[in-house]
């Protein structure tokens, strides 16, 4: 892979700072809510259901994720799930919005380490405008990017869009992410390159079936490699 990219796109959630876990942890409470309704792997299909159902109205992000949740309890329960549990609900995706922003290991040498050497660097994520900035701001690294893109998608007509208004062809561009799916195939679709970063828990939205790998393409165990690569 080689080195001279002009700008490195970064994902946020789960990439630059926890995210999911913080999901699966209020669908986990959620399905506790309901329990007298359906078992938990019951309950979790009917929220995912709603979920994509929804996707095209309320997009990604914690906002979308209450109304589904609120959705499918008045689906599941046939409209007799009580008032108070409705506003646990609420309350539960209000504490989902408000939970504290912790990086992951090694974000902040990296971005300091990149910045440094005077390559561009760029947030690139999806999810609620709002939240997205709030998350961005709290984390105390929005200093280093010249660039936040928060996309309402992430397919390879998205990036074309963002790689056009920053004046730059996909071969210079290197995404940076946890995603297979939304970070990385897209770009290398169009002609960039991308380094895989897992993350030990993934939404089921974002899984994807194994691709024939290329030589735009690379995994890494831990962030941090980005310093040897870049």
């Amino acid at each position: 892979m080689k080195k001279d990219f002009r700008i490195i796109g970064f994902d946020a959630d789960d990439t630059l700072w926890i995210n999911e876990p913080y999901f699966q942890e209020t669908e986990k409470q959620f399905c506790e809510m309901l329990s007298a309704f359906y078992t938990a792997d019951i309950i979790s299909q009917e929220l995912f259901k709603t979920e994509m159902q929804n996707l095209n109205l309320y997009g990604f992000g914690a906002k979308g994720f209450m109304l589904s949740m609120i959705e499918t309890a008045l689906r599941i329960s046939d409209h007799k799930v009580p008032q108070s549990t409705i506003d646990k609900i609420i309350q539960l995706g209000k504490e989902l919005l408000n939970k504290p922003v912790v990086l992951l290991d090694g974000v902040e040498e990296v971005l300091d380490n990149l910045h440094k050497k005077g390559i561009e660097l760029i947030v690139a994520t999806k999810g609620d405008l709002l939240d997205q900035e709030r998350k961005l701001k709290k984390s105390n690294i929005e200093k280093y990017f010249h660039h936040v893109e928060i996309m309402s998608d992430k397919k390879e007509s998205d990036y074309l869009k963002l790689l056009s208004h920053l004046d730059i062809k996909p071969e210079n561009f290197l995404m940076v992410g946890n995603s297979l799916k939304s970070d990385i195939i897209p770009v290398l679709n169009i002609g960039g390159f991308g380094i895989h970063v897992p993350y030990h828990t993934t939404w089921q939205h974002e899984k994807t079936e194994e691709f024939e790998k290329q030589n735009n393409f690379r995994e890494i165990e831990h962030i941090s490699e980005l310093i040897k690569i870049c």
